[in-house]
């Protein structure tokens, strides 16, 4: 027997609470690994007005295609924008997250590059973290990357935030520096 799926209010699991908090994300992110065919209306409630709704759908797409990147491939072009547009921390973040899973162009590569490292001048050390470890998979993606970023982390060695410097390190000693 067929039965049809219970419809799903993607705005109803990201809406409520505040930016501490990641509600009922975790649960849609279980449910779309299933329902792919959802993850447009995921994606369009990324440029919520409401900035908790758009934290969570970040936070939920990011976990998705961990597993599923190539789910992720599909919204290359609205992702790219969002990343150059918005100035959400929690945004950045997720946006940065995602970045190194798309299947880049070289010019969309560069576009990629250059929002990245735009990121390493944000406010918070959580973008600036992230947008290294980005920057990072990016280069073993595209070895022509790896002086380029090789610097920008030792650059951040010298003059990042503890968690910078962390990862710096760390990275560094998977480059074999």
């Amino acid at each position: 027997m067929n039965f049809m799926m219970k419809p799903v209010r993607i705005h109803d699991y990201l809406a409520g609470g505040d930016r501490r908090s990641i509600g009922r994300a975790d649960e849609l992110a279980g449910l779309l690994a299933h329902r792919p065919a959802l993850l447009p209306e995921l994606v369009q409630e990324m440029w919520s007005d409401d900035l908790v709704v758009a934290m969570r759908a970040a936070d939920v797409l990011e976990k998705v295609t961990r597993t599923q990147q190539q789910e992720l491939q599909r919204f290359k072009k609205e992702l790219l924008g969002l990343a150059e547009e918005t100035r959400q921390q929690e945004l950045r973040w997720h946006l940065a997250a995602m970045l190194p899973r798309l299947e880049l162009s070289p010019s969309e590569r560069q576009r990629a590059t250059t929002i990245l490292t735009h990121y390493l001048e944000d406010k918070s050390s959580i973008v600036k973290t992230f947008a290294l470890q980005a920057l990072f998979d990016l280069s073993v993606l595209y070895p022509p990357l790896r002086t380029q970023v090789e610097e920008l982390l030792r650059a951040a060695m010298r003059g990042g935030t503890p968690a910078m410097r962390a990862r710096s390190r760390k990275l560094l000693g998977k480059m074999g520096k």
